[in-house]
């Protein structure tokens, strides 16, 4: 399990950094709770947050799509606590902080509500951020994520109590922290933070995303490493798992897609840019 996820981080992140990517109009940081949050806009139009999965950068995480979606949409992309541009430190990690931070930047650049596109930890991230602030949130998209532990299959959740800090030498994942981390030094502290913070069981509650009124679209690869049967019981949360033969059609989507892993579902930029295109019109 050890090799494969190492594999996997390699993968994923050579791939994500191929190809052309765009330029952001503004960045800079965003002084919230404590630290600097780095952000980058592009495009303009309604607003969209991105926020992305563990270890990766804007680039490395969303440099495929922001392309696409910058069309028609103003697009910011957050670098959470010691990603990237935002600094390592040592303040506690955990999911509550990280969505404060993400209403922190929405105040800091003037937007009073966005639609929120969270992958995997991000997902996680973008699920309590609805819990916490509804009112600034129009449209929810989560990918390959869940809001408990044991929405992950036990293999995943085992996976995650053995990672190590050596995993990640020589990866692209460590060249990428190196071009813009702001203290390289912190690199190690940043792994154990992290490896750490993967290890500690969540779950925000059944009955908080039952009370989430925006239309929430759940985006996940049929082999991603999660529960069906528990994403399935999230949808139905959302108002989903209905007959719309027999009555409306919920507002909340379900994508599953086919013969796809949690790290090659975000490679499918077409398909992904197809169904949020869709959706938060």
């Amino acid at each position: 399990m050890k090799r494969v996820l190492t594999i996997a981080i390699l993968f994923f992140a050579v791939c994500q950094s191929n190809g052309q990517q765009s330029k952001p109009s503004t960045s800079g940081y965003a002084p919230v709770n404590g630290i600097k949050v780095y952000y980058e806009v592009y495009g303009k139009g309604r607003p969209v947050v991105l926020l992305h999965g563990a270890f990766y950068t804007i680039g490395l995480n969303w440099g495929q799509l922001i392309p696409e979606l910058s069309k028609t949409r103003r697009v910011i992309a957050i670098e959470m606590q010691g990603h990237g541009h935002t600094p390592f430190s040592d303040r506690k990690l955990d999911l509550a902080t990280l969505a404060s931070d993400v209403d922190g930047v929405m105040n800091h650049l003037k937007v009073d509500s966005a639609d929120v596109v969270g992958y995997s930890m991000g997902g996680s991230v973008a699920y309590q951020f609805a819990i916490k602030f509804p009112k600034r949130l129009r449209k929810l998209v989560i990918i390959s994520s869940t809001y408990k532990s044991s929405g992950w299959l036990p293999t995943v959740t085992n996976g995650f109590k053995n990672l190590k800090p050596e995993f990640f030498t020589n990866t692209p994942i460590k060249t990428a922290y190196d071009a813009a981390a702001p203290d390289k030094t912190k690199w190690t502290k940043y792994l154990e933070q992290m490896i750490a913070f993967a290890g500690v069981p969540f779950d925000m509650g059944d009955a908080n995303i039952a009370k989430i009124a925006s239309p929430v679209l759940l985006i996940s690869g049929d082999n991603d490493g999660l529960d069906k049967i528990e994403l399935m019981k999230t949808y139905q949360l959302l108002g989903g798992g209905v007959s719309a033969d027999l009555g409306p059609m919920p507002r909340s989507h379900l994508a599953i897609v086919p013969s796809q892993s949690h790290v090659s579902l975000m490679m499918q930029t077409k398909t992904i840019f197809g169904y949020l295109d869709g959706f938060l019109k």
